[in-house]
Order: C-alpha cells, then sequence, then structure tokens
C-alpha cells in the first residue's frame, strides 16, 4: 500500500492511498466505473473476481476513503512477463492527478510482476486520454510502443464497436520499474 498527501480538488491536502483490491471492494468498483463514462461496464461479478482472484494485478484509489481510481490487469496466461492492462477508471473528481499512471506502475512494481517486461492493453483510435496515459507510462519505463489490430470492428464485434488497437509497451526491465515507481 502506497499512501500520499495531494491536493484534492479543493485545494486541501487530501490522503491518497494505492493498495490492492479485496472482494469487499467489488461493487464500490463496480460503481465508479459505471460513473466513469465511456467504460464499458462489467458485471458486478466480474468486478469481484477483478477485486479477489486478480488482486495482485489490479489496484484501487481512494482519497480521504473515496474509490477514485481502479487499474484492473492480469497477467497474460503462458506468457509471464507480459502484463495485460484491461481497464483504467479514473473518477471525474481525480482527474489532473496522474491517478491511472501511478496505478499501472503500482501495479508493475509488485511481486507478481516480477517477471514481467512487457504491458499490453487495447485502446481504440479515438480514445486519446487512454493513449496520452499509456504513451506517459512508456517514456517513463524508456520502452518502445508497437501497434496493431488486435481485435477489428467488424471481425471480432460484428460492427458494434470500434477496433481494438494493441500497445505493447516494452521491453523494460525491472530497475525500470523500480526507478519509476518509488
Amino acid at each position: 500500500m502506497k499512501i500520499a498527501t495531494t491536493k484534492g480538488n479543493t485545494g486541501q491536502k487530501a490522503n491518497l492511498i494505492i493498495r490492492k483490491p479485496k472482494a469487499t471492494d467489488g461493487a464500490t468498483v463496480n460503481n465508479l466505473i459505471a460513473e466513469c463514462k465511456p467504460l464499458d461496464e462489467n458485471s458486478m461479478y466480474c468486478n469481484l473476481l477483478q477485486c479477489s482472484h486478480f488482486a495482485d494485478t489490479c489496484a484501487i484509489a481512494e482519497l480521504d476513503g473515496e474509490a477514485i481510481g481502479f487499474v484492473s490487469g492480469y497477467i497474460v496466461p503462458n506468457k509471464n512477463n507480459q502484463l495485460f492492462i484491461w481497464q483504467v477508471a479514473v473518477s471525474p473528481k481525480a482527474r489532473g492527478l496522474r491517478l491511472a499512471k501511478r496505478l499501472i506502475l503500482d501495479i508493475l512494481d509488485r511481486p507478481a510482476c516480477h517477471n514481467v517486461t512487457e504491458l499490453n492493453t487495447t485502446i481504440t483510435s479515438t480514445n486519446a486520454p487512454s493513449q496520452g496515459v499509456f504513451r506517459s507510462v512508456a517514456r517513463e519505463l524508456g520502452a518502445d510502443v508497437k501497434r496493431k489490430v488486435q481485435f477489428e470492428r467488424e471481425t471480432h464485434f460484428e460492427g458494434a464497436a470500434a477496433s481494438e488497437i494493441l500497445w505493447q509497451i516494452g521491453p523494460f526491465e525491472r530497475e525500470d520499474v523500480e526507478r519509476v515507481a518509488a
């Protein structure tokens, strides 16, 4: 768990905590994602699994006890050097705190990610905020970014959603993670 003092929206000092989620955070995460439009909402059960089964590769941020950010991820099956970030949710109340990047780096710095040398995610071509976050993470880690279509609009989504572009960030060294996550 990381604790920092930051300025909240009122300009007053506030306590920011970044920690692993627990099963009792599932409903809170579900509500947070619902308020972070246009994110796709998952079932509450999915969020419960993320907060319990995948807690080592997910992170929640609280500002004075209120959940303001959540990042879900997992180690890619059969590729223990790749962390896939599934979803990034930052409350409108917490914009400007560089929270998404802080949550991602917190996850990368954990023992569960000790072998991780590549960070993956998918982002639509119109999602400029997410692109900015992951460009910033790559820059911090001194890593290259490769992009290619992972899931195509017509082939995978029957035209109902935009194509998802795979961002592959890496390789990077453990020392790079430790340097920027401190």
